[in-house]
């Protein structure tokens, strides 16, 4: 397995269309993606702009989808946040809508962080008539 990235994630945006405070449709292939990258060991963490009410909805969103973070707006779950210490959050990757260029397709985002899997659906498939 490829070394565990630790990778912040928003959600207005990026998992679901952005609607704040209101909670967009879903983006295509977002959870289903995210929940295949904590499969494979990633760390996600939810990274997001909401707080309060609007915070909760937007992490019971992601659980009824099954998709469940190690940790929400903090670097790690143990994290005590106070207001001397800045909101940037420790990761290794970024996912968000506004990143410069814009927000690539959630197939683009997985196969960047999982190449060889991409090589092997390329690989073309002998025809039955050829000989080995």
């Amino acid at each position: 397995m490829k070394k565990s990235l630790t990778i912040a994630v928003d959600f207005d945006g990026t998992i679901v269309e952005h609607k704040y405070p209101r909670i967009g449709n879903e983006l295509p292939f977002a959870t289903d993606t995210l929940k295949t990258l904590a499969g494979k060991g990633h760390k996600l963490i939810l990274w997001t702009y909401r707080a309060g009410k609007e915070l909760d909805e937007a992490i019971e969103f992601c659980s009824s989808k099954g998709l469940e973070f190690y940790a929400v707006n903090k670097s790690y779950p143990e994290e005590k946040m106070n207001d001397k210490i800045s909101r940037k959050i420790l990761a290794d990757l970024y996912i968000d809508d506004r990143n410069f260029g814009g927000m690539p397709s959630w197939t683009e985002i997985y196969y960047h962080l999982h190449p060889e899997e991409k090589m092997q659906e390329e690989k073309p498939k002998k025809k039955s008539w050829w000989r080995k």
